[in-house]
């Protein structure tokens, strides 16, 4: 291989092995690091994707340049909600990988004279390396070695994201769905996977209070703001938690109406008590023995109160004897009576 390279004078960008011959990093992704790097310090701060569409870097491209560069450590970003609901995002992109701990130093402390409109990206500001332990992979490109070159390992794992339970996977898996559905009707309310993964808890508490995947995207899709959206994960976010509606209200038990209090009999004879039915002041029987007296004249006959053995025992005598049958029928009717 011929090579001819020419160093140039000025208007150049100093750019280290380690992420020039990155064997994990794309192209995009190192262009963008390195354009990022480049930048003079003088230069407004601006979102990392602005500065990618710059470069023709749009879409798909980015999320996965970007996805990158947070996974080997050389972008950082914070989200905080404002006062009026509003998320901020900030960024911090190094030419050198760090781990959490170090880019929460070099961050200090967050923001808190901005308006919650505002975004604040840490984008191309360039720092002395004064946190870190990585040092540089040697690189044995142009030497014949029996061992392959190392690779650069980030400091620390990414804590594996919870795994839901099987109760809830099926709903998770429906507000997913939902929250990806919605850049087919508004291209701003474009989610990443993770994004849409993040949001999927807060979606499921509007499916567990009762509401159809059709009415949780009518809600995401209502009221659209004057201004536009300008990010669509923290104005999903926004609206999931405060117009998440209220848990329907248990049905009423009937109300069964309460049984009247025992009275006291008035018809003479024995004192007793029993239940009225509306407001009269006498029992069944002792009514039925007033009306009986009223309409005969004199009281009514107590009844045969024979027990059954030995009624059937009667009927069986009297049906023994000639025109017995007839006779038993008879005394049967008026014991009925």
């Amino acid at each position: 291989m011929l090579r001819h390279a020419i160093a140039p004078s000025r208007r150049f960008t100093k750019a280290s092995h380690d992420v020039v011959r990155h064997p994990r990093l794309s192209s995009d992704a190192k262009i963008l690091l390195l354009y990022v790097q480049g930048l003079p310090e003088d230069t407004p701060c601006r979102p990392l994707s602005e500065l990618a569409r710059k470069l023709g870097i749009k879409g798909r491209a980015y999320q996965k340049a970007k996805e990158q560069l947070v996974a080997h450590g050389y972008v950082h970003e914070w989200r905080t909600q404002g006062g009026r609901g509003r998320w901020i995002t900030e960024q911090l992109v190094a030419n050198t990988p760090l781990t959490d701990e170090q880019a929460e130093h070099l961050r200090g402390a967050p923001p808190t004279t901005s308006p919650p409109s505002t975004q604040i990206p840490t984008v191309g500001e360039p720092a002395p390396r004064t946190v870190g332990d990585c040092k540089p992979v040697e690189d044995h490109s142009d030497k014949t070695t029996p061992h392959p070159p190392s690779e650069v390992r980030p400091a620390t794992d990414p804590e594996p994201e919870p795994t839901p339970g099987p109760a809830d996977s099926h709903q998770l898996a429906c507000a997913e769905r939902v929250l990806l559905s919605l850049r087919h009707t508004r291209r701003e309310l474009h989610l990443g996977v993770r994004e849409a993964r993040a949001l999927a808890v807060e979606a499921v508490k509007w499916l567990e209070r009762g509401l159809s995947e059709s009415d949780l995207r009518q809600a995401l899709l209502a009221e659209r703001p004057e201004d536009g959206v300008r990010s669509a994960f923290g104005f999903l976010r926004y609206r999931l938690v405060q117009k998440l509606p209220a848990d329907p209200d248990p049905l009423p038990l009937p109300q069964l109406p309460s049984p009247a209090a025992l009275v006291v009999c008035s018809s003479p004879g024995e004192e007793h008590v029993f239940r009225p039915l509306g407001e009269e002041t006498e029992c069944a029987p002792c009514r039925q023995a007033t009306a009986c007296a009223t309409f005969y004249g004199a009281p009514a006959p107590e009844p045969d109160r024979l027990p059954w053995r030995e009624r059937f025992a009667k009927i069986g005598v009297t049906q023994s004897s000639p025109g017995g049958q007839s006779r038993a029928r008879a005394q049967e009717l008026k014991a009925v009576r």
